[in-house]
């Protein structure tokens, strides 16, 4: 037992991803990835839910926009903005780390057995209801009642967590999904920039959040899926998923 228990230990930082980098080149692009595709995802959910009247977007006049950049102006703005997401995503990562150790390090990788849509899926489901205490609590859904935050938040790791999985088997680490976290946590209160002033958000239905910012990514998952795109290829001598 102690002799598995060392081997165990030992294996672990290749199991989860962590040790060594062995796609130095994917694994670079993956890193750029990172601060992509969180971005993308933040940013096309506002044109989407303004569109189908679900998200209280402002997109031709951009009052808060102009309101919170002063004599600054927006450009200057958003260029001191990119700077504070790259640190803030940077220091997010820390903490997001131990996150992703557990469901893209750990359980993706035993999910594929499975297949890829079901990893997408229960990979998702889990580490959604893994945020129902706060869920409840208000945090993200404040307008939400009952089980309805939980499912939103559900829904929304299964789509983000999608991406993630990919970063994941594309670079073969581990770090990649931390950072796309981090910087996913760092970028998302750009929403607000989009609406108008003084509106309510229901987040369940607008902003990445809510179904209506799941549309674009949901059809980008679907392509991607019968190409292999989430398929880990080291899935072998791997411990069990139980």
């Amino acid at each position: 037992m102690i002799a598995i228990a060392e081997r165990r230990v030992k294996s672990f930082p290749v199991d989860v991803g962590l040790w060594p980098i062995k796609r130095p080149g994917k694994f670079l692009i993956a890193l750029v990835l990172s601060y992509m595709i969180p971005l993308a995802l933040i940013l096309q959910a506002p044109l989407v839910g303004t569109w189908l009247g679900v998200f209280p977007g402002d997109l031709e006049n951009f009052t808060v926009l102009h309101f919170v950049s002063g004599e600054a102006g927006p450009a200057k703005y958003l260029v001191g903005q990119a700077g504070v997401i790259v640190i803030a995503s940077l220091f997010n990562t820390l903490f997001a780390l131990g996150e992703e150790i557990g469901w893209r390090g750990w359980l993706w990788v035993r999910l594929q057995s499975y297949g890829q849509l079901p990893a997408i899926l229960i990979s998702g489901a889990i580490w959604g209801a893994w945020h129902a205490p706060l869920v409840l609590l208000g945090y993200n859904y404040p307008m939400a009642t009952g089980p309805w935050g939980v499912l939103a938040m559900c829904g929304m790791c299964i789509v983000f967590g999608a991406f993630l999985g990919w970063l994941r088997t594309y670079s073969d680490s581990v770090w990649p999904t931390a950072l796309a976290h981090g910087a996913f946590n760092a970028s998302a209160g750009l929403v607000s920039l989009f609406m108008v002033l003084g509106l309510p958000l229901d987040a369940t239905k607008g902003s990445i959040l809510g179904w209506s910012g799941w549309i674009l990514p949901g059809l980008v998952i679907a392509v991607m899926i019968p190409f292999g795109a989430f398929k880990q290829q080291r899935t072998k001598n791997l411990s069990p998923l139980r």
